[in-house]
């Protein structure tokens, strides 16, 4: 008797990912094969002339070093927003809920615009730091809290469902057989989430490191001090200078490709070890 073929919904194998590498090929690999391709017409002596000019190291330490920085503390922050959000029941619980998700709806210049009058000297935070010597507004500090700003969703969203499916008597089982709130947390609950943790904090640096709209208006753009990487692009693009853009954005490219590669191998180890139950 023939067996019978498990039935799908949708086509076969191939057809399928015939469809899927299609598709990634016009939306990724064609306009990312274009910045190589403009890149190489430059040569390499050119090339590295304008990777390396000291304005534009300077803009990769900023964008790098705040994305990373701004992503590392919205996965302490994410943690515990989606933490508050999914054990406990309080007023205007759906209001901060909604709130989370504002960066994700909120134009991006609206939201810069927004920073940069709070954070300015004469505005509401500002002031109240002002006297303590404290600039935030047009300096790497406004830069960071952007980037804190546009990344917090990402975090939250991707760990607030495995929290969700995390039930309260695992927690309680451990608390019984003599547990501290500590190793609870790092026996029990962080190994549980730190795969989505990982995603979040990933998702958070790629939204940052290449974020424009919020932060071009609260950074001040000086040269040297808080000029990000984008910016620079712009600048070259306003200049005619395409071969300057695209060998910058390469850059940008090659780094963010190899961290997001490096976090995910990393995750997906410590999915394998927890599904082993190591």
């Amino acid at each position: 008797m023939a067996s019978l073929k498990r039935f799908s919904p949708l086509p076969g194998f191939r057809l399928t990912l015939g469809y899927t590498l299609t598709y990634l090929l016009i939306i990724v690999i064609i306009p990312l094969s274009a910045v190589g391709t403009k890149t190489y017409t430059m040569g390499l002596e050119a090339f590295w002339a304008a990777v390396t000019n000291p304005r534009v190291v300077a803009s990769y330490e900023l964008s790098f070093g705040a994305s990373l920085l701004a992503a590392s503390i919205n996965v302490v922050f994410g943690l515990i927003f989606a933490w508050v959000l999914v054990r406990y029941r309080f007023p205007g619980k759906g209001l901060v809920d909604a709130l989370i998700d504002l960066p994700f709806a909120l134009p991006t210049a609206v939201a810069g615009i927004a920073l940069a009058a709070i954070y300015a000297p004469n505005g509401i935070i500002g002031s109240l730091l002002a006297p303590y010597g404290i600039e935030v507004a047009y300096t790497p500090k406004g830069v960071l809290i952007a980037l804190v700003f546009i990344g917090l969703p990402f975090v939250v969203r991707t760990v607030q469902p495995v929290l969700a499916d995390l039930e309260k008597e695992v927690e309680e089982a451990a608390a019984g057989l003599g547990a501290s709130r500590g190793q609870t947390f790092l026996k029990i609950i962080l190994p549980h989430v730190a795969p989505a943790l990982l995603t979040g904090f990933a998702m958070a640096f790629a939204r940052a490191v290449g974020e424009y709209g919020s932060v071009i208006f609260i950074a001040g753009n000086m040269p040297m001090v808080s000029e990000i990487t984008p910016l620079m692009i712009i600048t070259k693009l306003e200049q005619y200078d395409y071969a300057g853009a695209t060998a910058i954005a390469s850059v940008m490219l090659v780094f963010s490709f190899a961290l997001l590669l490096i976090i995910n191998s990393l995750q997906g180890w410590m999915q394998n070890r927890y599904s082993k139950g190591d």
